[in-house]
């Protein structure tokens, strides 16, 4: 059964390998490295904002979750590509929005790129919404949030 907990300086390798193989090949969709893969795990980690899924197998996702003001900011999510297709995204999914709920949030946010077309439609699937797009960073986003019940 997995478990997700905070992360620990000695996940940090484990974090970004994880999530330099869930983004990579978005790289040759646009020319362009994510965000994601620009981040510095070891100053996340060192926040507390960093969560990690541990299966068997050891770190099988990662989950990095920001408050802002008024909102969570879900600011990515990557499961490791040999466990995909475990339910380890809605696992993740899920435990962001409790998490939200936990500290009195509304809402919860998150971006994407406008290439990441699949992740939208999951998001979508969960009930976010489409808030606005814009150039940050260089990067074409799509900006979605969902009201919390």
């Amino acid at each position: 059964m997995p478990v997700i907990e905070k992360a620990n300086p000695e996940d940090q390798a484990a974090v970004q390998a994880i999530v330099m193989a869930a983004y990579a090949h978005y790289i040759d969709r646009n020319g362009l490295t994510p965000g994601p893969m620009k981040d510095d795990y070891a100053a996340l980690i060192a926040a507390g904002r960093v969560n990690v899924l541990r299966d068997e197998t050891g770190v099988a996702g990662v989950l990095v979750l920001i408050p802002e003001e008024d909102c969570l900011l879900l600011d990515n999510v990557a499961v490791s590509p040999t466990a995909q297709g475990k339910g380890y995204g809605r696992i993740l999914l899920d435990y962001a929005e409790s998490i939200a709920r936990a500290m009195s949030f509304a809402r919860i946010r998150l971006y994407t790129q406008v290439i990441m077309t699949e992740n939208q439609a999951i998001y979508a699937k969960r009930g976010y919404i489409e808030t606005h797009r814009a150039v940050e960073k260089g990067l074409h986003r799509v900006f979605m949030e969902k009201v919390l019940a």
